[in-house]
């Protein structure tokens, strides 16, 4: 993934995540994996937990500690009502740009 497709993906990918966590809990490792089954091979497993701590700081998702076979508790990460406004108004937006960049690549206005 080149340099262009990570700094893109820096403000969409709060929205990624999201997206994942719709009406499937998961902690930190398993939205990694989500997001890498997604074809997203390329983040670090340190921008997702940092981006955990930004959403769950915005109140967009509730966390729960289950416990873990082995080690520390996991923080497990479900999206709530606050997010999922959040979500909506990020697809909202992802269509404005997304019609707006297919008509601009097919050279309209």
């Amino acid at each position: 993934m080149g340099k262009q497709m990570t700094e893109m993906l820096k403000g969409t990918l709060e929205g990624i995540v999201l997206a994942l966590l719709t009406g499937n809990p998961a902690y930190g490792y398993e939205i990694t994996t989500l997001l890498r089954g997604q074809g997203f091979t390329e983040i670090a497993e340190g921008t997702v937990y940092a981006l955990l701590v930004r959403i769950e700081q915005k109140g967009l998702v509730d966390v729960e500690k289950w416990p873990s076979e082995k080690g520390p508790p996991r923080k497990v990460y479900s999206l709530n009502e606050q997010g999922e406004k959040e979500l909506d108004e990020f697809w909202n937006t992802w269509s404005f740009l997304s019609e707006r960049l297919e008509q601009l690549r097919k050279g309209g206005k």
